[in-house]
């Protein structure tokens, strides 16, 4: 067990702590890093090409690459259902503290773990998985963040054309040009690296504070998040990487984007910070042990 632990380590999890640690390096060194752009460079470029390639480039059984997205909407759903409910109970604000819940962190995290734990086929249901909860992220975390519900944003997300024209590929039978996968794949290959780094970038300028809240914030992302993903993948029958990949996304900690919604539509945005600084720290400790009881 000891050695299978170490092994997780070296090879899961430490190439992800690995990066996001050049990012917390690159702010204490006090080198310029433009979040704004980077985080648009990936989201426009990087994360469509990501999801196109990988698609189209991975044999798949897209029942299950379905049922992984379903998977996405109903755990999601019971996190914000959940997560309603104890805010209620203990008093806390729902437009500051429902979406730290509510969303994980399965874009900067949680795909490159699925990537290096369950290969490229952990990537293409990762990918299912985080098209479902980003679709919800942009509308009804917006909402609650806001109080104002705009679902029509969805279509300026560039990641949705690339799962339609994946998609169209697949079903069509058509071979996809070379000079198309090969680009897609170049483009797309930047994307995870720039994801972690800008995450430990994140992380880095971050502050903790009101400890007790985000105490709550965190027991309740994680309590919800794994027993949700083990619950949730033995009901729809998943094995293999696809019950590994549903317990890793739901199991991923904060997602950093709330705590900008928390900033950007006038909610508590220090809370969400220290929610997501505490929350990721405690997901290096925890990712071990979990990666190597899902490998059983």
């Amino acid at each position: 067990m000891n050695e299978q632990l170490l092994y997780i380590m070296l090879d899961v999890v430490t190439p992800v702590a690995v990066c996001a640690a050049v990012g917390v390096c690159w702010v204490k060194m006090k080198q310029p890093f433009d979040t704004q752009m980077v985080t648009r460079l990936v989201s426009n470029v990087g994360v469509p090409c990501l999801v196109f390639s990988t698609l189209v480039g991975v044999e798949l059984d897209m029942n299950i690459f379905f049922d992984m997205a379903l998977a996405g909407f109903l755990s999601t759903t019971a996190f914000l259902l959940v997560g309603w409910g104890i805010l209620k109970l203990a008093g806390m604000p729902i437009r500051t503290n429902l979406n730290p819940i509510a969303f994980a962190n399965t874009g900067n995290m949680g795909l490159p773990l699925c990537l290096l734990a369950f290969g490229d086929q952990g990537l293409a249901l990762g990918i299912a998985y985080f098209v479902v909860n980003v679709i919800l992220l942009v509308t009804v975390g917006i909402a609650i963040a806001s109080a104002e519900f705009k679902p029509l944003d969805i279509l300026r997300r560039p990641f949705i054309y690339a799962v339609i024209a994946a998609a169209l590929f697949l079903i069509s039978d058509v071979e996809v040009p070379k000079v198309m996968l090969n680009t897609t794949e170049l483009l797309g290959n930047f994307t995870i690296p720039l994801m972690l780094i800008t995450l430990g970038v994140s992380l880095a300028t971050l502050q903790i504070n009101n400890i007790r809240r985000s105490i709550v914030i965190v027991a309740s992302r994680f309590g919800l998040g794994i027993p949700v993903g083990f619950g949730l993948a033995s009901i729809l029958g998943f094995e293999g990487a696809a019950y590994g990949t549903l317990v890793v996304m739901c199991s991923m900690p904060v997602a950093v984007i709330t705590f900008l919604f928390a900033e950007n539509y006038g909610a508590d945005g220090r809370a969400v910070a220290s929610s997501v600084v505490l929350s990721t720290l405690i997901s290096f400790i925890m990712l071990p042990g979990l990666i190597w009881f899902l490998s059983h």
